[in-house]
């Protein structure tokens, strides 16, 4: 028997809203946090909350639902954000200690998901439990995209565009080996899943940080605003169906 999946079937459309989501994650949560003087440990609280009530409808709900399981993408990039920044700058970890402990955090999620359930390919996610082990990854994966685009671009010198350039350049990579090498799918999901995040925060820096930080100065809450309609016309045009699971009811 086939079992439909509660996630979408990853087609080059799930990775272009991905990248719009990500990037999103970054001028919504920095919209927050410093635009409007939440605070990164506020804003972190309100966007945990957020993440938990649509994690909560995702996990409830018996089908793929687009709008909800993006909404619920989005809700783990603004919360990556803050967090990432509250750990980096507010706690004095610094980019390199916060991205060490985020990785870290993320392989373990990832091994106690593959002991208990014996995979950790998306296409599994079927069940309410699997679920639960899916966005604790993604949480994870996003904060530690934030942390290691703010250590690229500010820790290495690389600046902002320097450091979309590297991360587009590291996913080019990876869809290369997806294409030309048979190396494992669930490895190379993941790998691309989690170089999306520091491309969209090294994304959202370039275009809200201040001319003389290397950026653009457009207004956070004026981009965010953009870059919702985008998601959101990404989410209505292009194909989105639930990616099938082979096995047993």
């Amino acid at each position: 028997m086939t079992r439909v999946s509660k996630v979408p079937e990853v087609t080059l459309g799930f990775w272009l809203i991905k990248i719009v989501a990500t990037t999103l994650g970054e001028t919504g949560g920095d919209a927050l946090s410093m635009t409007m003087n939440f605070g990164y440990a506020l804003s972190s609280v309100i966007f945990i909350a957020l993440f938990a009530v649509a994690v909560s409808a995702q996990v409830s709900v018996k089908r793929f639902i687009p709008l909800l399981y993006w909404a619920v993408i989005v809700a783990t990039t603004t919360a990556g954000t803050t967090m990432a920044d509250f750990a980096d700058r507010s706690l004095g970890i610094g980019y390199t200690g916060g991205t060490t402990i985020l990785l870290l955090s993320l392989l373990a999620m990832l091994g106690l998901w593959y002991k208990v359930e014996g995979s950790i390919a998306v296409a599994t996610v079927t069940r309410p439990r699997v679920e639960v082990f899916y966005w604790g990854a993604i949480l994870f994966s996003q904060t530690l995209g934030t942390a290691l685009g703010d250590w690229a671009a500010d820790t290495n010198g690389l600046g902002y565009d320097g450091g979309a350039m590297l991360f587009g350049g590291a996913l080019v990579v990876v869809a290369a080996a997806y294409y030309l090498t048979k190396l494992d799918r669930t490895l190379l999901f993941w790998a691309a899943f989690i170089l999306t995040r520091p491309l969209g925060a090294t994304l959202g820096d370039l275009l809200d940080k201040p001319i003389d930080h290397g950026g653009f100065a457009l207004s956070r809450i004026t981009a965010s605003a953009v870059l919702a309609a985008l998601m959101l016309a990404g989410i209505l045009l292009l194909p989105q169906r639930a990616g099938k699971h082979p096995g047993d009811a």
